[in-house]
């Protein structure tokens, strides 16, 4: 076998066992980009929306996260939730995460699929850049959080 071919083997079998790993992700990369699961969709919304910025701040964006998956207006899994068009940051799924923080946003999102909520999060199925105010009366801000403020949206009596 030429060397050109043996090259080409081992790029062929390469891309055989990555695309049968489906799901899997390796340093941050994932294989199969339309099976992640659930953990990893909550791993990345926190790790990206959160600046990696704290274990509070992270989960306050998975209990913003779990908040809209038990409002029927919204998905119906965390991965549709986070993947919805304009709610999270572009390329929450698709990114590469390089660094330390993916080991917190991974412990993390054990806890939230466990149950675990941040408190001051409240009901609030919203947030936005801290330091950042909106003048609409239906806006309640309940916390700020690693670099975010969250909200609820609240109709006006």
């Amino acid at each position: 076998m030429s060397r050109s071919a043996g090259a080409l083997l081992r790029l062929a079998i390469v891309a055989v066992a990555a695309t049968s790993l489906g799901g899997c992700s390796f340093l941050g990369m994932n294989f199969g980009f339309n099976r992640l699961t659930e953990k990893e969709c909550m791993m990345r919304a926190m790790y990206f929306e959160s600046n990696r910025s704290s274990a509070d701040g992270m989960l306050a964006v998975g209990t913003v996260v779990m908040n809209r998956l038990n409002d029927p207006r919204y998905p119906k899994t965390v991965c549709e939730v986070v993947g919805q068009k304009n709610q999270f940051a572009q390329g929450v799924l698709t990114k590469p995460m390089t660094d330390s923080g993916a080991v917190l946003a991974s412990q993390v999102a054990d806890q939230v699929l466990r149950g675990s909520r941040h408190p001051g999060v409240q009901n609030a199925q919203h947030f936005h850049t801290a330091g950042l105010r909106f003048p609409y009366n239906n806006m309640f801000y309940v916390l700020e959080a690693g670099g975010n403020e969250f909200y609820e949206k609240r109709s006006v009596r």
